[in-house]
């Protein structure tokens, strides 16, 4: 405390100070109970503001993340608690808002009206690394699909917030989150799986259980899917498929939105055979941009209609290069900017829907799949009963 009061009176920083806490989850309450302690987190002591950044996760289920957002939240005020969530922080995420609200051309189609089904993937191509000590405990829904991949499925299915600010996002955001339903078939449309040895990118990789540092015979999934609903009338009917993994073939995170096909065509069934869905393809990572996919017809002599792609690509309509996620969430920390940072209700909420998952798969043994694929094989089944396919990234 007392280092950083003598850094404050030699930079002239006026008592400001942000604290990036980036520590395990179990050290949360000596840390924060001790800066409390010394006066660090008050704003009144020094005659600035001080401000936390919280990374995930954020807790390990609702009750944690209950117990330490009341923690955060008594130490600090709680509108300079930042729970830090770095794909919001990419361009293309943020241009979701952008693509919807201030275009005529897409909004007037984002509902259950024309739209078939939402696939959002998260796929890494890497393994595990040296996190096993965290990722063994913790594994792929708590690690990613409670925090990252909820937050896609919340911006893609809000309502147009009344205005562009921190509050008024946060407030669609909370809606969509608490409309989410589960599948009442969980043993359908809740598939975990673990990677098995296999070969990516020409180079021969392990097991998950044969990693380092994990646990034997550990029942941790690096694969989770799910097949989740949005119970609202924009989206009723509509499911929302999301998948993420490890030792995947590529690494890439996706929105797809996938429209309904049309009722009738007038073209016979052969000219239409390679025609498909149209989609909306929003590419968070990598080669961020947006493909729309649609039917065209075939140059000849014949009315053959197939698929065909249009792209935009961030990399070649901008010549301004675009900050780093953390560049951007952490000027926003230091300026006072909430607007894609997530509230505790939010956390909570999301929490609310993965408990139920990690309760029904306690015992269960996750299902193997081979380094390098897609996955196992009953998440593809998952689909396949509702007559659809996870699209190829």
């Amino acid at each position: 405390a007392q280092t950083l009061i003598d850094l404050e009176d030699e930079l002239g920083i006026l008592g400001n100070a942000a604290f990036y806490l980036s520590i395990p989850p179990a050290m949360f309450p000596v840390v924060l109970k001790q800066m409390q302690r010394t006066r660090m987190s008050d704003n009144e002591e020094r005659g600035g503001w001080r401000r936390v950044v919280v990374e995930k996760p954020f807790g390990h289920d609702l009750a944690s993340s209950r117990e330490l957002n009341a923690l955060v939240d008594d130490v600090f005020t709680a509108q300079d608690v930042f729970r830090i969530d770095h794909y919001l922080g990419k361009e293309t995420v943020q241009n979701l808002l952008a693509i919807r609200f201030a275009n005529t051309l897409f909004e007037p189609m984002w509902n259950g009206n024309f739209v078939d089904s939402v696939q959002i993937t998260m796929a890494e191509d890497v393994g595990i690394g040296t996190r096993a000590g965290f990722y063994d405990s913790a594994g792929a829904a708590r690690d990613v699909l409670q925090n990252h991949v909820l937050q896609l499925l919340a911006l893609t299915a809000m309502e147009e917030p009344v205005a562009f600010d921190a509050e008024a996002i946060r407030i669609e955001k909370t809606k969509v989150l608490g409309a989410i339903s589960l599948p009442d078939d969980l043993a359908t449309y809740a598939v975990r799986g673990q990677y098995d040895q296999g070969w990516l990118g020409g180079v021969r990789v392990p097991s998950y259980l044969d990693e380092p540092d994990v646990a034997k015979g550990s029942m941790t999934e690096t694969y989770a899917a799910v097949r989740l609903g949005v119970e609202t009338r924009r989206w009723a009917g509509v499911p929302f498929y999301l998948r993420t993994g490890k030792r995947l073939p590529r690494r890439v995170t996706e929105i797809a939105v996938i429209f309904k096909k049309a009722p009738h065509l007038p073209f016979s069934k052969t000219d239409t055979e390679e025609l498909g869905y149209n989609q909306l393809v929003v590419r968070v990572q990598p080669d961020e941009g947006i493909t729309m996919r649609f039917g065209s017809k075939v140059p000849g002599s014949a009315m053959e209609v197939r698929d065909v792609s249009m792209d935009f690509l961030y990399g070649e309509a901008f010549t301004e290069s675009s900050p780093e996620a953390y560049e951007r969430l952490l000027l926003d920390v230091l300026i006072g900017d909430a607007t894609l940072f997530p509230r505790n209700r939010e956390v909570e909420l999301s929490w609310q829907v993965i408990d139920p998952l990690e309760r029904f798969w306690a015992d269960q043994k996750p299902q193997l799949y081979r380094s390098g694929e897609w996955g196992p094989g009953s998440a593809n089944d998952m689909l396949a009963r509702d007559g659809r396919v996870w699209r190829r990234p």
